[in-house]
């Protein structure tokens, strides 16, 4: 299919031949809507974004690689909305990205440093891969310069920077002890100037997309946390939206892959599950727009890719405090890690749900004593 015309897609006049331009439209609009909504503008921001796309100049985007495994990009190309990739290359310019050029060698370079000159001030930076720094960086070279050195140069000129998956976020599965290339994150490196982080390996593509779209189209950045996050994306807990909730407040688990909680949809808590812990929209916004489509909705416990003090660094099956459960928050920890607190043992705290905190707190206490002296089958 030709490139979509932005311009004859936003007009009014209708096409002579039913279901041709107007469904194109209507793919185009629906995407800015997707993307607005998951930034948290209303309705009317999809228009505003497309009419922004239609206007021209598109920005330029200058895509840097480093250490990483391209699982951002091919992501985001790979979605199952089959407008996304076409839409994305229509919105801006994509200046420069390996995994996509056609260009190599000299002719790729070169387009890197015009991009960068023609357009100072005024580009996207996006960052994916960890960047090593032991030994000046000598791990990750692209043209004769490390990546260090390729970082700061493109990071001085460009209006926004953005560090998409977990490697550039934080240094991702790189930056694993005993990380002998010293793989550290964008925000790091680049101290001092803004980065927003969008963690997971990979992100959900519309979590970059709605950042990217919003920037472009209004010339601001979603609000951040501490991190660099978009609170849109990264504002909640994965367990406080999780579809299994209900049965960690009902204290029923999963105690091994393919048992009865297991096929029944039970809370994944005690076979790891990093949900409580993890900041993230993978429960609410699944991949690809397919139901289901995300580690918790095919079984499998979440891994906490999203937080620099999780991922890559706490075992897979090893579980992990639940600071602040939200209701109903009379319930006690599950102290799985310490065998302290079985599922049955829970339920029947559960149980005690109109009595005072701290009573519940003790009941779940005693029994976790009888499951330590083994009275208890966990």
């Amino acid at each position: 299919m030709e490139p979509i015309d932005l311009a004859s897609l936003l007009s009014d006049s209708r096409s002579d031949e039913p279901g041709q331009s107007q469904l194109e439209r209507r793919d185009f609009l629906k995407i800015c809507t997707l993307a607005a909504a998951a930034v948290g503008l209303p309705a009317s921001a999809a228009s505003k974004m497309a009419e922004a796309a239609a206007a021209g100049p598109r920005p330029s985007v200058i895509w840097l690689h480093f250490q990483e495994c391209t699982g951002c990009s091919e992501s985001l190309l790979r979605t199952s909305h089959p407008a996304l990739a076409k839409l994305i290359l229509d919105l801006i310019s994509l200046d420069y990205h390996e995994t996509l050029f056609a260009a190599a060698g000299h002719q790729a370079e070169d387009a890197l440093a015009e991009a960068m000159e023609k357009n100072a001030g005024k580009y996207v930076l996006v960052i994916e891969g960890s960047i090593p720094v032991k030994d000046g960086g000598i791990y990750c070279k692209i043209a004769g310069k490390t990546a260090l050195e390729i970082a700061k140069e493109a990071a001085e000129k460009a209006a926004a920077i953005i560090a998409i998956g977990s490697c550039a976020s934080f240094g991702g599965v790189q930056s694993a002890p005993p990380n002998p290339t010293g793989a550290t994150g964008a925000p790091e490196v680049l101290a001092g100037k803004t980065v927003v982080t969008i963690p997971g390996c990979p992100p959900n593509p519309y979590n970059f997309l709605g950042t990217v779209l919003q920037f472009v189209t209004f010339g601001t950045l979603p609000e951040l946390d501490a991190k660099g996050r978009p609170k849109f994306a990264y504002g909640r807990t994965i367990h406080e939206h999780c579809p299994r909730r209900p049965h960690f407040d009902a204290g029923r688990f999963a105690l091994k892959f393919g048992d009865e909680g297991h096929r029944q949809g039970y809370c994944l808590y005690r076979l790891g599950c990093k949900g409580p812990a993890t900041y993230a929209n993978c429960s609410v916004m699944h991949f690809n727009e397919i139901e289901g489509a995300w580690p918790i909705g095919i079984g499998h416990p979440c891994v906490g890719c999203t937080e620099a003090d999780i991922a890559f660094k706490v075992a897979i099956h090893d579980t992990v405090e639940i600071d602040r459960p939200t209701p109903p928050d009379q319930y006690p920890p599950v102290g799985a890690d310490h065998g302290g607190v079985s599922p049955l043992a829970t339920g029947v705290a559960g149980l005690v749900g109109g009595a005072a905190l701290g009573a519940g707190w003790m009941a779940a206490k005693k029994l976790a004593e009888a499951d330590e002296d083994g009275t208890e089958d966990s």
